[in-house]
């Protein structure tokens, strides 16, 4: 995450990730297919822990009223993206040219807009 912090979503090259690990190029290769696969990856774990932090609000204030729960979840929201700045840009900032996302980034972005309630179960996509 430091390459994207100091120079944005399209400074992240496998190359300099491999040297700063002390590996070779080839070896980081074979966990990730090329550039896009990695920004996959890491697109899919913003997601991810973003949503889980959305649920966690949701979980917390379903015992208070619409307001407060919109405010919870927006108050989630805000504080997730202040603390992980780079991640967040991830997934809502400037998408990058030539990038096109895996298919299962739209099911982990969907969990998003639909935290599930306390006690249900969430739809499977």
């Amino acid at each position: 995450m430091r390459q994207p912090a100091e120079g944005g979503i399209s400074a992240v090259a496998l190359t300099r990730i491999a040297k700063e690990l002390e590996l070779s190029g080839s070896a980081l290769y074979r966990y990730f297919a090329n550039r896009d696969d990695l920004l996959g990856s890491l697109i899919g774990d913003a997601y991810q822990d973003h949503a889980a932090a959305i649920e966690e609000a949701a979980e917390a204030s379903a015992k208070y009223n619409l307001h407060h729960r919109l405010l919870s979840l927006a108050g989630a929201h805000r504080a997730w993206a202040v603390q992980e700045p780079h991640r967040y840009l991830l997934i809502a900032g400037t998408p990058l040219p030539g990038y096109s996302a895996p298919p299962q980034t739209l099911t982990r972005a969907l969990t998003l807009s639909a935290p599930r309630r306390p006690g249900r179960r969430r739809a499977r996509l």
